[in-house]
């Protein structure tokens, strides 16, 4: 069934669906679907069985008020899942995330694992069904009841306080600390209503290695490779890969690089290969970040870059059933693909040969099928089935809840050259009654990162919400966006504002050419690199009639020192002390005297990759130099807007803020504001 879903009521109701994962005889395909909670102030995710012959229609198969997520098989075909659930027959839980399992056939899910400090992401082994899990540990103890009294201790003594004695201390919108990931090993689950085996600890003492870690586990159950991070000279941090022995803890240093960092490391179906992405941070005034695929032998280490030679980025990945080649996903040309790389002969094949954006890759084990999730500007993230020996070839839609979707209006592509004579693509989208009788008003929106490509459908960021109410949205992929080669890179490395400026002016030159676009009303916006984007344009053109910034980056040397990630900046722009006039060159604040256009700034409180200070100082500048501005503020919100409530204000008041700016009409604040 079509539904509508344009007006603001409608659009955070929608479900969404949020991965895939595979059985492993390939008959079940499960997918977290998050949704509005029945309370409609916050939303949850529950798993769905989705057809993969795209006969059925999709089941719902769990329901709790906490939601759940991290879905896992095991080899019999039971399914792991963590939420927070309570126990039905002890009725705790509610408090940190304990580890479930649905049953092969159906029944009711059961506990089958808990830890005081919850559990994180979960791996298993494709044969032997070892369960390789993480989860915050207080330093210093041993065992759940003993990190259980001192949790209790701790909240007794009305203790709140962090000791750091390393970087980093915050990430995202959450402090780091008191506890710490550790890695835990436990044997799948005997009979019919056993729980796992008693959990190993596989990592004592791993202070801050395993924050945000990924984590594969070999197809018998005896090794886990984890990435692990090490912070070095000047606050340096590197990732490697560690194996290490599920029985005994045992760990040896699979693979390192003084100069890179391993991420998603992957298992070969046959035991013997782990397979990894490998990245480069890139340095000051040299060459940009890069990322790679290799594959290394998982006994010795012994690797080799597989997409040596080529310029394709790929953000992830996934091994054919008899491993002799990968499937990844890679940004190119304002899509992203998926490919084949076969290993003995380095031959590589697009698979898709679509306009899609392609995730979470599930090859099916008989080799028949790709299963994977596909979206595109025009289309929320889908199921579908692939055939993985195509070249160039198209996916079949499985049914999945609350797809698919009509778009108000239509999608097309801008092409222009910049000022240098680089090529500059855009997504254009249309509303249904934008023509040269009626040119619609546009909006430039620009994307973050900025190492990213405006290829796919965005829950956060929708212009088909500004599309249903006449406007023209301009998703352009200027410097420093992926999917273009590492020359588009090198065009603004270190210097970011203003090659990414003439980049952006010129594909709004392409777009108000037209003559279904109004080039007299036109507005800017953007959020994060976006954000720092849509100050800097505010600060040299007064061509746009409004601009909006959500989490931006305002006095880039200021930013630099507080930001969750300071080794980011410097890996760029290089040390602020000895390198000073890089931060001050690349810096949007410089030019607040020039701001004319009003300017609508968003931040929240709780955003530490865009710290609060950001939007606070661009705020003040701009009220001592009388700008006509406005400050959209959101004490509980991070970098993302995330709670339904604060995701339909945010909508209202950039659509009033353009309206009243861009369409002339009366200011209307929002009710609830």
């Amino acid at each position: 069934m079509v539904r509508s879903w344009y007006e603001l009521s409608d659009y955070v109701t929608l479900k969404r669906v949020g991965g895939l994962r595979l059985s492993p005889d390939g008959r079940r395909l499960v997918a977290p679907v998050s949704g509005i909670k029945p309370d409609g102030t916050s939303f949850g995710a529950s798993l769905w069985e989705i057809d993969p012959e795209g006969r059925a229609e999709p089941r719902r198969i769990t329901r709790s008020a906490e939601g759940e997520s991290a879905p896992a098989f095991l080899p019999d075909g039971s399914l792991l899942f963590a939420s927070k659930r309570p126990d039905a027959e002890s009725e705790d839980g509610g408090g940190a995330p304990a580890l479930w399992l649905l049953p092969a056939d159906g029944g009711e899910a059961r506990r089958v694992a808990s830890r005081p400090g919850g559990i994180g992401s979960v791996a298993v082994a494709r044969d032997a069904g070892t369960v390789v899990f993480t989860s915050d540990t207080l330093p210093g103890t041993s065992g759940a009841e003993e990190d259980e009294l001192a949790r209790k201790a701790r909240k007794d003594a009305g203790v709140t306080a962090i000791l750091h004695e390393s970087f980093p201390v915050r990430y995202w919108d959450h402090d780091l600390g008191p506890g710490e990931p550790r890695l835990f090993s436990a044997a799948p689950p005997e009979g019919p209503a056993g729980g796992l085996g008693e959990p190993a600890d596989l990592t004592p003492a791993p202070g801050k290695a395993l924050l945000e870690a990924d984590v594969t586990v070999s197809p018998d159950g005896a090794t886990a490779v984890a990435t692990w991070t090490t912070t070095g000279p000047a606050a340096r941090m590197r990732t490697r890969l560690q194996a290490l022995d599920t029985a005994t803890g045992r760990a040896r240093v699979l693979a390192e690089d003084p100069e890179r960092d391993f991420g998603a490391p992957a298992f070969s179906p046959d035991g013997r290969s782990v397979a990894a992405l490998l990245s480069y941070d890139g340095e000051p005034g040299g060459e940009p970040r890069d990322t790679t695929l290799w594959v290394l032998d998982a006994e010795t280490g012994q690797g080799r870059d597989v997409l040596a030679g080529s310029e394709l980025w790929p953000r992830e990945h996934a091994w054919s059933p008899d491993s002799s080649a990968l499937y990844f996903v890679a940004d190119e040309n304002g899509r992203r693909p998926v490919f084949r790389l076969d290993l003995d002969t380095s031959r590589l094949t697009r698979v898709t040969g679509d306009d899609g954006a392609y995730s979470a890759l599930q090859p099916d084990p008989g080799g028949a099928a790709l299963y994977a999730l596909r979206d595109s500007w025009d289309e929320p993230p889908t199921p579908v089935r692939l055939d993985p020996a195509a070249g160039d070839g198209a996916p079949v839609r499985l049914p999945a809840p609350d797809l698919p979707l009509t778009v108000p209006g239509r999608l097309t592509e801008v092409e222009t050259e910049a000022d240098d004579g680089t090529r500059i693509r855009s997504w254009l989208v249309l509303p249904e009654e934008a023509s040269a009788g009626s040119p619609a008003p546009l909006v430039l929106w620009i994307h973050g990162g900025p190492y990213m490509s405006f290829n796919g459908w965005s829950w956060r960021w929708n212009p088909w919400l500004l599309a249903a109410r006449g406007y023209a949205v301009l998703l352009p992929d200027p410097a420093l966006s992926t999917g273009y080669g590492q020359d588009m890179l090198r065009r603004a490395w270190g210097t970011w504002g203003p090659r990414t400026f003439a980049d952006l002016m010129a594909a709004v030159d392409a777009a108000v050419a037209r003559d279904d676009v109004d080039g007299s009303r036109t507005a800017a916006m953007g959020g994060s690199f976006g954000g720092y984007m849509a100050n800097w344009i505010a600060g040299h053109t007064d061509r746009f009639k409004a601009v909006v910034t959500h989490a931006s980056l305002w006095d880039l040397g200021a930013f630099s020192g507080t930001t969750d990630m300071p080794p980011a900046w410097t890996a760029e722009f290089g040390d602020p002390d000895t390198s000073p006039e890089r931060y001050r060159a690349a810096s949007p604040h410089r030019s607040a005297d020039s701001v004319r256009t009003p300017v609508l700034v968003i931040h929240g409180d709780k955003d530490y990759r865009v710290p609060i200070g950001e939007g606070l100082r661009l705020w003040w500048d701009l009220m001592r130099r009388e700008v006509d501005a406005k400050f959209l503020y959101f004490p509980t919100e991070n970098h993302w807007i995330l709670t339904p409530g604060n995701i339909t204000v945010w909508y209202e008041t950039v659509f009033a803020f353009l309206d009243h700016h861009v369409l002339g009409k009366e200011w209307k604040r929002p009710e609830r504001l």
